[in-house]
Protein backbone atom coordinates (compact mmCIF):
# COMPACT_ATOMS: atom_id res chain seq x y z
CA UNK A 1 0.00 0.00 0.00
CA UNK A 2 1.33 3.91 -0.60
CA UNK A 3 2.39 5.85 1.86
CA UNK A 4 0.62 8.89 1.91
CA UNK A 5 2.03 12.32 3.40
CA UNK A 6 -0.64 15.21 4.57
CA UNK A 7 -1.62 17.67 1.61
CA UNK A 8 -2.31 20.93 2.91
CA UNK A 9 -3.97 21.92 -0.17
CA UNK A 10 -6.70 19.40 0.07
CA UNK A 11 -8.53 21.64 2.84
CA UNK A 12 -9.52 24.13 -0.03
CA UNK A 13 -10.58 21.08 -2.17
CA UNK A 14 -14.37 21.77 -4.41
CA UNK A 15 -17.08 21.09 -1.90
CA UNK A 16 -20.09 20.58 -4.08
CA UNK A 17 -21.68 17.46 -3.53
CA UNK A 18 -23.90 15.58 -1.36
CA UNK A 19 -22.35 16.17 1.67
CA UNK A 20 -25.18 17.34 4.10
CA UNK A 21 -26.66 20.83 4.07
CA UNK A 22 -25.77 23.60 6.42
CA UNK A 23 -27.64 26.32 7.81
CA UNK A 24 -25.71 28.73 10.13
CA UNK A 25 -23.51 26.05 10.82
CA UNK A 26 -26.02 23.31 11.74
CA UNK A 27 -26.33 19.86 9.96
CA UNK A 28 -29.96 19.68 9.49
CA UNK A 29 -31.29 17.48 12.21
CA UNK A 30 -33.02 14.42 9.27
CA UNK A 31 -29.63 14.48 7.62
CA UNK A 32 -27.66 13.19 10.36
CA UNK A 33 -26.58 9.49 10.64
CA UNK A 34 -28.55 8.24 13.72
CA UNK A 35 -26.61 8.07 16.67
CA UNK A 36 -25.72 5.82 19.37
CA UNK A 37 -25.39 7.21 22.82
CA UNK A 38 -27.55 10.51 21.78
CA UNK A 39 -28.35 12.10 25.00
CA UNK A 40 -26.70 10.27 27.38
CA UNK A 41 -22.95 12.40 26.87
CA UNK A 42 -21.72 16.09 26.89
CA UNK A 43 -24.07 17.84 24.01
CA UNK A 44 -21.70 19.77 22.49
CA UNK A 45 -19.67 16.92 21.47
CA UNK A 46 -22.11 15.30 20.93
CA UNK A 47 -23.15 17.63 18.31
CA UNK A 48 -19.54 17.84 16.81
CA UNK A 49 -19.10 14.54 16.52
CA UNK A 50 -22.37 13.86 14.85
CA UNK A 51 -21.26 16.32 12.22
CA UNK A 52 -18.37 14.47 11.27
CA UNK A 53 -19.71 11.38 11.30
CA UNK A 54 -22.29 13.16 8.54
CA UNK A 55 -18.67 13.94 6.87
CA UNK A 56 -16.95 10.37 6.88
CA UNK A 57 -20.67 8.97 6.03
CA UNK A 58 -20.34 10.87 2.48
CA UNK A 59 -16.84 10.50 2.32
CA UNK A 60 -17.85 6.88 2.26
CA UNK A 61 -15.96 3.71 2.47
CA UNK A 62 -12.88 4.05 0.14
CA UNK A 63 -8.93 3.39 -0.60
CA UNK A 64 -8.04 4.93 3.45
CA UNK A 65 -10.72 2.73 5.16
CA UNK A 66 -9.67 0.12 3.06
CA UNK A 67 -5.95 -0.17 3.97
CA UNK A 68 -6.72 0.76 7.44
CA UNK A 69 -9.16 -2.82 7.57
CA UNK A 70 -5.44 -4.89 6.69
CA UNK A 71 -3.40 -3.06 8.90
CA UNK A 72 -5.47 -3.39 11.79
CA UNK A 73 -7.20 -7.12 11.24
CA UNK A 74 -4.52 -8.50 9.09
CA UNK A 75 -1.55 -6.87 11.65
CA UNK A 76 -4.11 -5.97 15.12
CA UNK A 77 -6.15 -8.56 15.44
CA UNK A 78 -3.98 -11.10 14.12
CA UNK A 79 -1.52 -10.44 16.73
CA UNK A 80 -4.10 -10.53 19.35
CA UNK A 81 -4.67 -14.36 18.62
CA UNK A 82 -1.59 -15.57 17.02
CA UNK A 83 0.36 -14.83 20.27
CA UNK A 84 -1.61 -16.51 22.96
CA UNK A 85 -1.95 -19.41 20.64
CA UNK A 86 1.95 -19.28 20.57
CA UNK A 87 2.30 -19.87 24.08
CA UNK A 88 0.01 -22.82 24.22
CA UNK A 89 1.50 -24.34 21.63
CA UNK A 90 5.16 -24.30 23.08
CA UNK A 91 4.04 -25.00 26.26
CA UNK A 92 4.44 -29.08 25.93
CA UNK A 93 7.77 -28.44 24.21
CA UNK A 94 9.12 -26.13 27.12
CA UNK A 95 7.13 -28.56 29.64
CA UNK A 96 10.06 -31.10 28.32
CA UNK A 97 12.93 -29.28 27.94
CA UNK A 98 13.03 -27.70 30.93
CA UNK A 99 10.96 -29.63 33.15
CA UNK A 100 9.15 -26.71 35.44
CA UNK A 101 7.56 -27.70 38.62
CA UNK A 102 4.72 -25.40 37.52
CA UNK A 103 4.02 -25.19 33.39
CA UNK A 104 0.94 -23.09 34.00
CA UNK A 105 3.15 -20.12 35.30
CA UNK A 106 4.34 -19.71 31.43
CA UNK A 107 0.68 -18.67 31.22
CA UNK A 108 0.65 -16.93 34.11
CA UNK A 109 3.75 -15.10 32.93
CA UNK A 110 1.57 -14.19 29.38
CA UNK A 111 -1.43 -12.91 31.01
CA UNK A 112 0.33 -10.39 33.48
CA UNK A 113 2.07 -8.93 30.42
CA UNK A 114 -1.44 -8.52 28.69
CA UNK A 115 -2.83 -6.99 31.80
CA UNK A 116 0.27 -4.21 32.06
CA UNK A 117 -0.53 -3.63 27.87
CA UNK A 118 -4.24 -3.56 28.18
CA UNK A 119 -4.36 -0.91 30.86
CA UNK A 120 -1.17 1.04 29.56
CA UNK A 121 -1.89 1.69 25.92
CA UNK A 122 -5.57 1.51 26.70
CA UNK A 123 -5.81 4.28 28.86
CA UNK A 124 -2.73 6.02 27.64
CA UNK A 125 -4.24 6.43 23.82
CA UNK A 126 -6.94 8.76 25.45
CA UNK A 127 -4.60 10.64 26.54
CA UNK A 128 -1.58 10.39 23.94
CA UNK A 129 -3.54 9.37 21.00
CA UNK A 130 -3.72 6.72 19.24
CA UNK A 131 -0.47 6.99 16.72
CA UNK A 132 1.84 6.10 18.89
CA UNK A 133 0.59 3.12 20.29
CA UNK A 134 -0.97 1.84 16.85
CA UNK A 135 2.50 2.02 15.54
CA UNK A 136 4.67 0.74 18.90
CA UNK A 137 2.40 -2.44 19.89
CA UNK A 138 3.56 -5.03 17.28
CA UNK A 139 7.51 -3.31 17.41
CA UNK A 140 7.30 -4.70 21.13
CA UNK A 141 6.08 -8.06 20.51
CA UNK A 142 8.08 -8.35 17.47
CA UNK A 143 11.81 -7.91 19.22
CA UNK A 144 10.92 -9.48 22.39
CA UNK A 145 9.08 -12.76 20.54
CA UNK A 146 12.62 -13.20 18.72
CA UNK A 147 14.93 -12.82 22.08
CA UNK A 148 12.54 -15.08 23.70
CA UNK A 149 14.14 -17.82 21.01
CA UNK A 150 17.46 -17.74 23.08
CA UNK A 151 15.68 -18.56 26.39
CA UNK A 152 18.33 -21.07 28.13
CA UNK A 153 15.49 -21.68 31.10
CA UNK A 154 11.91 -21.71 32.01
CA UNK A 155 12.09 -18.14 34.27
CA UNK A 156 13.63 -16.88 30.73
CA UNK A 157 10.97 -17.77 28.36
CA UNK A 158 8.34 -16.50 31.01
CA UNK A 159 9.91 -13.33 31.59
CA UNK A 160 9.77 -13.03 27.63
CA UNK A 161 6.64 -14.02 27.47
CA UNK A 162 5.26 -11.23 29.43
CA UNK A 163 7.04 -8.50 27.37
CA UNK A 164 5.83 -9.22 24.61
CA UNK A 165 2.79 -9.82 25.89
CA UNK A 166 2.65 -6.18 27.03
CA UNK A 167 2.90 -5.25 23.27
CA UNK A 168 0.16 -7.55 22.18
CA UNK A 169 -2.31 -6.57 25.06
CA UNK A 170 -2.62 -2.86 23.28
CA UNK A 171 -3.73 -4.33 19.87
CA UNK A 172 -7.64 -4.41 20.28
CA UNK A 173 -8.27 -1.18 22.77
CA UNK A 174 -6.10 0.66 20.02
CA UNK A 175 -6.89 -0.53 16.66
CA UNK A 176 -10.44 -0.75 17.23
CA UNK A 177 -11.12 2.39 18.02
CA UNK A 178 -8.41 3.31 15.23
CA UNK A 179 -10.75 1.75 12.59
CA UNK A 180 -14.05 2.54 14.10
CA UNK A 181 -13.46 6.31 14.18
CA UNK A 182 -12.37 6.46 10.59
CA UNK A 183 -15.65 4.13 9.47
CA UNK A 184 -18.74 5.37 7.87
CA UNK A 185 -21.79 4.58 10.19
CA UNK A 186 -23.26 2.33 7.15
CA UNK A 187 -20.04 0.17 7.47
CA UNK A 188 -19.58 -0.46 10.81
CA UNK A 189 -20.19 -4.03 10.69
CA UNK A 190 -16.91 -4.55 9.48
CA UNK A 191 -15.42 -4.47 12.83
CA UNK A 192 -17.25 -7.80 13.26
CA UNK A 193 -15.65 -8.83 10.01
CA UNK A 194 -12.44 -8.12 11.10
CA UNK A 195 -11.88 -10.99 13.18
CA UNK A 196 -11.46 -12.93 10.23
CA UNK A 197 -7.95 -12.21 10.87
CA UNK A 198 -8.52 -13.31 14.49
CA UNK A 199 -9.04 -17.01 13.16
CA UNK A 200 -7.00 -16.78 10.26
CA UNK A 201 -3.81 -16.28 12.85
CA UNK A 202 -4.99 -19.37 14.44
CA UNK A 203 -4.93 -21.41 11.62
CA UNK A 204 -1.50 -19.86 10.62
CA UNK A 205 0.00 -20.26 14.42
CA UNK A 206 -1.03 -24.11 13.77
CA UNK A 207 0.41 -24.51 10.05
CA UNK A 208 3.61 -23.09 10.75
CA UNK A 209 3.68 -25.07 14.09
CA UNK A 210 2.75 -28.44 12.87
CA UNK A 211 6.07 -29.08 10.74
CA UNK A 212 7.93 -27.14 13.43
CA UNK A 213 6.84 -28.48 16.82
CA UNK A 214 5.53 -31.86 15.55
CA UNK A 215 9.26 -33.09 14.09
CA UNK A 216 10.89 -31.31 16.14
CA UNK A 217 10.12 -31.99 19.93
CA UNK A 218 10.42 -34.07 22.41
CA UNK A 219 7.61 -36.49 23.14
CA UNK A 220 5.66 -36.59 25.85
CA UNK A 221 7.26 -40.23 27.49
CA UNK A 222 10.71 -39.02 26.35
CA UNK A 223 13.08 -39.51 29.66
CA UNK A 224 15.52 -36.80 28.27
CA UNK A 225 14.92 -34.37 26.30
CA UNK A 226 18.05 -31.99 25.27
CA UNK A 227 18.08 -28.31 23.51
CA UNK A 228 19.38 -30.30 20.18
CA UNK A 229 16.26 -32.90 19.97
CA UNK A 230 13.90 -29.93 20.98
CA UNK A 231 15.04 -27.09 18.98
CA UNK A 232 11.59 -26.96 17.08
CA UNK A 233 10.14 -24.52 19.89
CA UNK A 234 12.56 -22.10 18.97
CA UNK A 235 12.69 -21.81 14.91
CA UNK A 236 9.17 -21.42 16.16
CA UNK A 237 9.24 -18.57 17.64
CA UNK A 238 11.95 -16.96 15.44
CA UNK A 239 9.38 -17.59 12.77
CA UNK A 240 6.55 -15.55 14.63
CA UNK A 241 9.49 -12.80 15.79
CA UNK A 242 10.07 -11.98 12.04
CA UNK A 243 6.72 -11.98 11.25
CA UNK A 244 5.81 -9.70 13.67
CA UNK A 245 8.60 -7.77 12.34
CA UNK A 246 6.93 -7.66 9.04
CA UNK A 247 4.10 -6.09 10.48
CA UNK A 248 5.56 -3.60 12.21
CA UNK A 249 7.59 -2.28 9.04
CA UNK A 250 4.47 -2.20 6.94
CA UNK A 251 2.61 -0.30 9.56
CA UNK A 252 5.70 2.32 10.36
CA UNK A 253 6.96 2.56 7.25
CA UNK A 254 3.82 2.39 4.28
CA UNK A 255 1.42 3.08 5.85
CA UNK A 256 0.71 7.00 7.35
CA UNK A 257 -1.93 6.82 10.09
CA UNK A 258 -3.73 9.84 10.74
CA UNK A 259 -5.08 11.05 14.42
CA UNK A 260 -8.82 9.91 14.36
CA UNK A 261 -11.14 13.28 13.69
CA UNK A 262 -13.29 12.56 16.52
CA UNK A 263 -10.54 12.31 18.84
CA UNK A 264 -8.69 15.22 18.07
CA UNK A 265 -12.45 17.18 18.10
CA UNK A 266 -12.47 15.41 21.38
CA UNK A 267 -9.48 17.14 22.80
CA UNK A 268 -10.31 20.47 21.94
CA UNK A 269 -8.47 20.16 18.43
CA UNK A 270 -11.14 21.23 15.57
CA UNK A 271 -8.87 22.57 13.32
CA UNK A 272 -7.06 19.50 13.20
CA UNK A 273 -9.76 17.58 13.03
CA UNK A 274 -11.34 19.07 10.22
CA UNK A 275 -7.99 18.36 8.20
CA UNK A 276 -8.02 15.31 8.90
CA UNK A 277 -11.19 14.59 7.22
CA UNK A 278 -10.33 16.07 4.26
CA UNK A 279 -7.13 14.03 3.93
CA UNK A 280 -8.79 10.98 4.25
CA UNK A 281 -11.45 12.38 1.42
CA UNK A 282 -8.71 13.48 -0.43
CA UNK A 283 -6.81 9.78 -0.14
CA UNK A 284 -10.28 8.51 -1.17
CA UNK A 285 -10.55 10.51 -4.10
CA UNK A 286 -13.30 12.42 -2.63
CA UNK A 287 -13.92 15.93 -1.91
CA UNK A 288 -15.98 17.25 1.48
CA UNK A 289 -17.76 20.70 2.12
CA UNK A 290 -16.51 20.42 5.84
CA UNK A 291 -14.99 23.71 7.65
CA UNK A 292 -13.97 24.52 10.85
CA UNK A 293 -17.05 26.88 11.30
CA UNK A 294 -18.96 23.51 10.99
CA UNK A 295 -17.65 22.30 14.59
CA UNK A 296 -17.22 26.18 16.32
CA UNK A 297 -20.85 26.57 15.77
CA UNK A 298 -21.44 24.32 18.59
CA UNK A 299 -19.46 26.40 21.06
CA UNK A 300 -21.83 29.24 20.75
CA UNK A 301 -25.31 27.22 20.44
CA UNK A 302 -26.89 28.55 23.92
CA UNK A 303 -24.00 25.52 25.69
CA UNK A 304 -21.98 28.52 26.56
CA UNK A 305 -21.67 26.83 30.55
CA UNK A 306 -21.55 23.43 29.73
CA UNK A 307 -19.08 23.53 26.79
CA UNK A 308 -16.83 26.00 28.46
CA UNK A 309 -16.83 23.54 31.56
CA UNK A 310 -16.17 20.72 28.72
CA UNK A 311 -13.49 22.27 26.56
CA UNK A 312 -11.63 23.33 30.08
CA UNK A 313 -11.79 20.02 31.21
CA UNK A 314 -10.49 18.34 27.75
CA UNK A 315 -7.64 20.85 28.08
CA UNK A 316 -6.28 20.48 31.53
CA UNK A 317 -7.19 16.37 31.64
CA UNK A 318 -3.71 14.48 32.05
CA UNK A 319 -3.50 11.46 34.09
CA UNK A 320 -6.62 11.08 36.25
CA UNK A 321 -10.36 9.75 36.13
CA UNK A 322 -12.37 11.97 33.83
CA UNK A 323 -12.28 9.66 30.94
CA UNK A 324 -13.23 6.71 33.16
CA UNK A 325 -15.93 8.26 35.14
CA UNK A 326 -17.79 9.33 31.74
CA UNK A 327 -18.31 6.13 31.57
CA UNK A 328 -20.45 5.97 34.14
CA UNK A 329 -21.54 9.64 33.91
CA UNK A 330 -25.85 8.17 34.09
CA UNK A 331 -27.44 5.62 35.25
CA UNK A 332 -27.84 3.97 31.53
CA UNK A 333 -23.74 4.45 31.08
CA UNK A 334 -23.35 3.22 34.33
CA UNK A 335 -25.35 -0.41 33.55
CA UNK A 336 -24.36 -0.57 30.25
CA UNK A 337 -20.76 -0.09 31.57
CA UNK A 338 -21.10 -2.58 34.17
CA UNK A 339 -22.51 -5.26 32.42
CA UNK A 340 -19.87 -5.34 29.66
CA UNK A 341 -16.54 -5.43 32.03
CA UNK A 342 -18.75 -8.32 33.73
CA UNK A 343 -19.15 -9.94 30.63
CA UNK A 344 -15.70 -9.67 29.73
CA UNK A 345 -14.21 -10.72 32.78
CA UNK A 346 -16.24 -14.06 32.78
CA UNK A 347 -15.10 -14.94 29.26
CA UNK A 348 -11.69 -13.71 29.99
CA UNK A 349 -11.81 -16.74 32.56
CA UNK A 350 -13.57 -19.29 30.78
CA UNK A 351 -11.35 -18.71 27.60
CA UNK A 352 -7.89 -19.38 28.79
CA UNK A 353 -9.30 -22.32 31.18
CA UNK A 354 -9.65 -24.42 27.97
CA UNK A 355 -8.41 -23.15 24.50
CA UNK A 356 -5.06 -21.80 26.21
CA UNK A 357 -4.92 -25.63 27.19
CA UNK A 358 -5.99 -27.08 24.32
CA UNK A 359 -2.91 -28.71 22.86
CA UNK A 360 -1.83 -29.67 26.48
CA UNK A 361 -5.67 -31.26 27.32
CA UNK A 362 -5.41 -32.79 23.87
CA UNK A 363 -2.21 -34.16 24.68
CA UNK A 364 -3.10 -35.67 27.66
CA UNK A 365 -6.73 -36.55 27.34
CA UNK A 366 -5.86 -37.82 23.52
CA UNK A 367 -3.11 -40.65 25.25
CA UNK A 368 -6.29 -42.26 27.04
CA UNK A 369 -7.86 -42.64 23.40
CA UNK A 370 -4.37 -44.07 21.97
CA UNK A 371 -3.54 -40.96 20.14
CA UNK A 372 -1.44 -38.30 21.33
CA UNK A 373 0.94 -38.04 20.05
CA UNK A 374 2.66 -34.51 19.10
CA UNK A 375 1.81 -35.26 15.27
CA UNK A 376 -1.83 -35.94 16.06
CA UNK A 377 -2.26 -33.41 18.35
CA UNK A 378 -0.96 -30.57 16.49
CA UNK A 379 -3.36 -32.03 13.42
CA UNK A 380 -6.01 -31.41 15.57
CA UNK A 381 -5.36 -28.10 16.50
CA UNK A 382 -4.91 -27.02 13.26
CA UNK A 383 -8.15 -28.81 12.13
CA UNK A 384 -10.03 -27.06 15.03
CA UNK A 385 -8.40 -23.55 13.65
CA UNK A 386 -9.62 -23.95 10.36
CA UNK A 387 -13.95 -24.15 11.40
CA UNK A 388 -12.86 -20.61 13.09
CA UNK A 389 -12.72 -18.76 10.07
CA UNK A 390 -16.02 -19.25 8.59
CA UNK A 391 -17.55 -18.37 12.42
CA UNK A 392 -15.87 -14.78 11.88
CA UNK A 393 -17.90 -14.38 8.58
CA UNK A 394 -21.18 -15.37 9.99
CA UNK A 395 -20.65 -13.19 12.86
CA UNK A 396 -20.55 -10.27 10.42
CA UNK A 397 -23.94 -11.20 8.69
CA UNK A 398 -25.79 -11.96 12.15
CA UNK A 399 -25.12 -8.43 13.60
CA UNK A 400 -26.74 -6.68 10.40
CA UNK A 401 -29.99 -8.86 10.83
CA UNK A 402 -33.10 -6.87 12.54
CA UNK A 403 -34.63 -7.15 15.75
CA UNK A 404 -31.53 -9.73 16.43
CA UNK A 405 -28.17 -7.46 15.70
CA UNK A 406 -25.55 -7.34 18.19
CA UNK A 407 -26.98 -8.25 21.32
CA UNK A 408 -28.88 -11.48 20.12
CA UNK A 409 -25.48 -12.63 18.13
CA UNK A 410 -23.56 -12.32 21.03
CA UNK A 411 -26.27 -13.79 23.80
CA UNK A 412 -26.38 -16.95 21.28
CA UNK A 413 -23.42 -17.19 20.19
CA UNK A 414 -21.75 -16.76 24.01
CA UNK A 415 -23.86 -19.38 25.32
CA UNK A 416 -23.79 -22.04 22.61
CA UNK A 417 -19.78 -21.77 23.07
CA UNK A 418 -20.48 -22.66 27.01
CA UNK A 419 -22.79 -25.65 25.64
CA UNK A 420 -20.26 -27.09 23.14
CA UNK A 421 -17.47 -27.32 25.79
CA UNK A 422 -19.80 -29.47 28.18
CA UNK A 423 -20.74 -31.81 25.41
CA UNK A 424 -16.98 -32.00 24.94
CA UNK A 425 -17.25 -33.87 28.02
CA UNK A 426 -19.14 -36.48 27.04
CA UNK A 427 -16.60 -37.69 24.49
CA UNK A 428 -15.75 -41.19 24.35
CA UNK A 429 -13.41 -41.20 21.93
CA UNK A 430 -10.98 -38.84 20.20
CA UNK A 431 -12.87 -37.86 16.94
CA UNK A 432 -15.71 -36.96 19.37
CA UNK A 433 -13.52 -34.58 21.68
CA UNK A 434 -12.38 -33.40 17.95
CA UNK A 435 -15.92 -32.80 16.91
CA UNK A 436 -16.60 -30.99 19.73
CA UNK A 437 -13.49 -28.40 20.04
CA UNK A 438 -14.33 -27.50 16.54
CA UNK A 439 -18.04 -26.90 17.24
CA UNK A 440 -16.75 -25.08 20.16
CA UNK A 441 -14.28 -23.12 18.42
CA UNK A 442 -16.55 -21.98 15.31
CA UNK A 443 -19.07 -20.69 18.20
CA UNK A 444 -16.44 -18.78 20.18
CA UNK A 445 -14.78 -17.17 16.63
CA UNK A 446 -18.86 -15.90 16.37
CA UNK A 447 -18.77 -14.76 19.78
CA UNK A 448 -15.26 -12.75 19.65
CA UNK A 449 -16.18 -11.13 16.41
CA UNK A 450 -19.50 -9.63 17.81
CA UNK A 451 -18.10 -8.79 21.23
CA UNK A 452 -14.60 -7.06 19.79
CA UNK A 453 -17.60 -4.98 17.66
CA UNK A 454 -19.77 -4.52 20.03
CA UNK A 455 -17.40 -3.18 23.11
CA UNK A 456 -16.03 -0.28 21.35
CA UNK A 457 -19.40 1.02 19.34
CA UNK A 458 -20.92 1.44 22.81
CA UNK A 459 -18.55 3.92 24.33
CA UNK A 460 -18.17 7.61 22.80
CA UNK A 461 -14.47 8.16 21.15
CA UNK A 462 -13.46 10.57 23.11
CA UNK A 463 -13.66 7.66 26.17
CA UNK A 464 -13.31 4.91 23.82
CA UNK A 465 -9.56 3.87 24.89
CA UNK A 466 -10.85 3.92 28.48
CA UNK A 467 -13.64 2.06 27.78
CA UNK A 468 -12.02 -0.74 25.60
CA UNK A 469 -8.89 -0.88 28.08
CA UNK A 470 -11.41 -0.90 30.79
CA UNK A 471 -12.76 -4.00 28.80
CA UNK A 472 -9.62 -5.61 28.85
CA UNK A 473 -8.41 -4.87 32.17
CA UNK A 474 -11.21 -6.88 33.38
CA UNK A 475 -10.55 -9.96 30.85
CA UNK A 476 -6.66 -9.97 31.51
CA UNK A 477 -7.44 -9.99 35.71
CA UNK A 478 -9.38 -12.70 35.08
CA UNK A 479 -7.01 -14.28 32.75
CA UNK A 480 -4.39 -13.82 35.34
CA UNK A 481 -6.57 -16.22 37.71
CA UNK A 482 -7.05 -19.05 34.99
CA UNK A 483 -3.28 -20.56 35.15
CA UNK A 484 -3.28 -20.26 38.73
CA UNK A 485 -6.84 -22.21 38.69
CA UNK A 486 -4.62 -24.38 36.75
CA UNK A 487 -1.50 -25.17 38.67
CA UNK A 488 -3.93 -26.06 41.76
CA UNK A 489 -6.66 -28.27 39.49
CA UNK A 490 -6.10 -31.53 37.60
CA UNK A 491 -5.94 -30.52 33.89
CA UNK A 492 -6.78 -34.42 33.02
CA UNK A 493 -10.16 -33.84 34.27
CA UNK A 494 -13.04 -32.41 33.05
CA UNK A 495 -13.42 -29.35 36.06
CA UNK A 496 -11.90 -26.54 33.82
CA UNK A 497 -14.24 -27.55 31.55
CA UNK A 498 -17.28 -27.27 33.62
CA UNK A 499 -16.16 -24.09 34.58
CA UNK A 500 -15.40 -22.42 31.69
CA UNK A 501 -18.66 -23.90 30.29
CA UNK A 502 -20.35 -22.22 33.28
CA UNK A 503 -19.23 -19.09 32.65
CA UNK A 504 -19.74 -18.73 28.91
CA UNK A 505 -23.34 -19.55 29.54
CA UNK A 506 -23.63 -16.86 32.61
CA UNK A 507 -21.91 -14.26 30.17
CA UNK A 508 -24.50 -15.37 27.61
CA UNK A 509 -27.40 -14.36 29.74
CA UNK A 510 -25.82 -11.46 31.22
CA UNK A 511 -25.58 -9.76 27.17
CA UNK A 512 -29.76 -9.79 27.04
CA UNK A 513 -28.96 -7.08 29.77
CA UNK A 514 -27.04 -4.84 28.08
CA UNK A 515 -29.50 -1.49 27.05
CA UNK A 516 -27.59 -0.49 23.39
CA UNK A 517 -28.06 -2.17 20.88
CA UNK A 518 -25.58 0.10 17.64
CA UNK A 519 -26.83 -1.93 14.59
CA UNK A 520 -28.51 0.73 12.37
CA UNK A 521 -26.50 3.68 14.67
CA UNK A 522 -23.12 5.79 13.87
CA UNK A 523 -21.34 5.49 17.26
CA UNK A 524 -20.23 8.87 18.88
Amino acid sequence: MDKVEPDSKSKDAASVHSTPSFNNGLPNEEELVPTLLKGSIDPVYEGKAQVLNSAIQDIGMGRYQWQLFVVVGGFGWASDNLWPIVTSLILPAIKSEFSPSEPPLLSLSQNIGLLVGAIFWGFGCDLFGRRWAFNLTIGITSVFGLIAAGSPNFAAIGCFAALWSVGVGGNLPVDSAIFLEFLPGSHQYLLTVLSVFWAFAQLLANLIAWPLLGYHTCQEKATTCTRSENFGWRWFMIAMGLLAMIMFCCRFFLFTLYESPKYLMGRGKDEEAVRVVHEVARINGKTTNLTLADLEVFNQTGQQGVDASAALKRKLEKVNFTHLRALFASPKLAWSTSLIILIWAFIGLGFPLYNAFLPYIQATRGAKFGDGSTYITFRNSTIIAVLGIPGALIGGALVEIPRFGRKGALAMSTALTGVFLYCSTTAVTSNALLGWNCAYNFMSNIMYAVLYAYTPEIFATKDRGTGNASTATANRVFGIMAPIIAIYANLETSAPVYVSGALFIAAGLLTVLLPFEPRGKASL
